[in-house]
């Protein structure tokens, strides 16, 4: 449904600092390596979530990376997120039926592709969250098959690739959803300690292939930090932020910027840290993240379902999902932030009990009531009205929401400008605000392909007379500048500074 919706929703853009950094791990690992090597000029490339040193990578786990490099190799890194999504929606439904009857998993599953796979910036993006999600539902759609002793050896086989998917691309968020299916497993061995052909059927799959993704998870870190047992996060962290990931931990000393822009980020970041130290700022940014999790996963009309809720908490049969559901949460609330893709690895769960209470509401009124039938159909109605909505203010560019394509269309255009043109190319950026507009820090121009030297159009900051270095450095290109903080951003030839460092951190 995406792909023929590309002449009305074009093929998105990248725009924000992480997905730049998820595209450097994908160009990084289309070529066959795992990390690159730090750059001599690095300082000129300094930009946000990725390290310089020890090497020059992305600091997030590999997961994503690998999805959108699928893609690039495919010709395109959005076509692995395009994949990833299909597959997110079709395990999905495999997940849902181990819970309830397969008209239900099916219904589930295309409430979800309507609500995540086509329209929202899970799809739109290079987030690439659906293989969080996709690790997830895994585990989720396993547990209940081992139980049943259910083809148990293919079963842990998946739910180790799942909890193997979710340790390299959510950690911390993945950790929280598999520490109640450890306890639950740990219980259930306990009573079947006398049987050791499920020992034998479940635990030894999940310990070999567990320890077969920890010995790749270490070598990977091992290469790109020079530790087996260090994140390319935490080596990211301790270098730029000083605000702390965790509510209770305290802010870190301001380290020496080389940018003004960077420098300014890291300050808005902690700004927001602080602002959760008082009890009204915790309150209303708890707030705010209930509230993006429910726009985007729920919204007003898959929130109906829910008046069911107070039967679903009697419902043996769900327990253990709000138990589930319920510690996720809990260790998401001391979180800095938390935007809903960091609600990823549960968005199974959480569909799974909205399922469940469309059951209970269709009964609504009585078994032999057609009010709760009807309120059903007429979710599903809507869902698909929804987009057809969507879709017809798009191609008739209805100012009902933000353009299509999504992106950085700027930029983009820059660049297909500079493709365009002969040789290789050098861009300068700067920030200039106007008309009294602050600078976006999450608007960013400067990132780079995972082999500077080669590639055909590269982006550094502007740093004053520095930029002399870079410029004889790179002496056989073309030199330009912009302002990306311009209304109609334009390329100009370059010409030396002659004032102070204006973007320096420090002048």
């Amino acid at each position: 449904m995406r792909v023929a919706l590309i002449p009305v929703l074009g093929v998105p853009q990248p725009r924000w600092n992480d997905e730049f950094s998820y595209l450097l791990a994908a160009d990084t690992f289309a070529h066959g390596r795992v990390t690159n090597p730090t750059h001599p000029m690095w300082i000129h490339f300094e930009t946000f979530h990725i390290i310089e040193q020890p090497t020059y990578m992305s600091m997030y786990p590999p997961a994503q990376g690998l999805v959108l490099a699928a893609g690039q190799i495919l010709g395109h890194p959005w076509i692995g997120q395009l994949l990833i999504t299909g597959a997110l929606c079709s395990v999905f439904c495999w997940m849902l039926q181990a819970w309830l009857p397969p008209e239900w998993a099916l219904l589930g599953a295309v409430l979800a592709g309507l609500r995540l796979g086509i329209m929202s910036y899970w799809m739109n993006g290079y987030w690439s969250a659906s293989i969080v999600a996709l690790g997830g539902a895994l585990v989720l759609g396993a547990w209940p098959r081992i139980r049943r002793q259910k083809n148990q050896v293919w079963n842990a086989s998946l739910m180790a690739a799942g909890l193997a998917i979710l340790a390299n691309s959510r950690p911390y968020e993945g950790l929280l959803f598999s520490v109640p299916f450890a306890v639950a497993m740990g219980l259930w061995l306990f009573r079947e300690r006398r049987e050791p052909r499920t020992w034998i059927r479940v635990v030894l799959p999940l310990v070999l292939l567990l320890g077969l993704a920890a010995v790749a998870t270490g070598y990977y870190y091992d290469r790109v930090t020079g530790s087996p047992f260090r994140m390319t996060y935490q080596v990211n962290r301790e270098t730029y932020a000083t605000a702390p990931y965790f509510l209770w931990e305290k802010a870190r000393p301001e380290p020496q910027y080389h940018h003004r822009v960077i420098r300014d980020f890291y300050r808005w970041e902690l700004a927001q840290f602080q602002s959760n130290q008082t009890l009204t700022g915790a309150i209303r940014r708890s707030a705010d993240k209930f509230v993006s999790w429910w726009n985007f996963y729920l919204g007003p009309l898959l929130t109906l379902p829910l008046l069911a809720l107070p039967w679903i908490l009697r419902d043996r049969r769900m327990r253990f999902a709000l138990i589930a559901l319920a510690f996720f949460v809990a260790g998401l609330v001391p979180q800095t932030w938390t935007l809903p893709h960091y609600f990823a690895p549960a968005a199974g769960l959480l569909y799974l009990i909205l399922l469940q209470c469309m059951r209970h509401l269709q009964l609504w009124g009585g078994r032999n009531s057609a009010k709760g039938a009807a309120l059903i159909r007429m979710i599903v109605a809507l869902s698909c009205g929804m987009i057809l909505l969507r879709v017809g203010a798009a191609a008739a560019h209805a100012p009902i929401e933000p353009a299509w394509p999504r992106g950085n269309l700027d930029r983009a255009a820059i660049v297909q400008q500079l493709r365009a043109l002969p040789g290789q190319h050098l861009v300068i950026v700067d920030y200039q605000p106007s008309c009294g507009v602050e600078h976006d820090v999450d608007h960013e121009w400067v990132s780079n392909d995972a082999n500077i030297d080669n590639a055909k159009i590269v982006w550094a900051r502007d740093m004053g007379t520095q930029n002399q270095e870079l410029v004889r450095y790179f002496a056989t290109r073309r030199v330009w500048q912009i302002n990306g903080d311009a209304v109609a951003p334009e390329l100009a030839p370059y010409t030396a500074h002659v004032s102070a460092d204006s973007n320096a951190a420090n002048p």
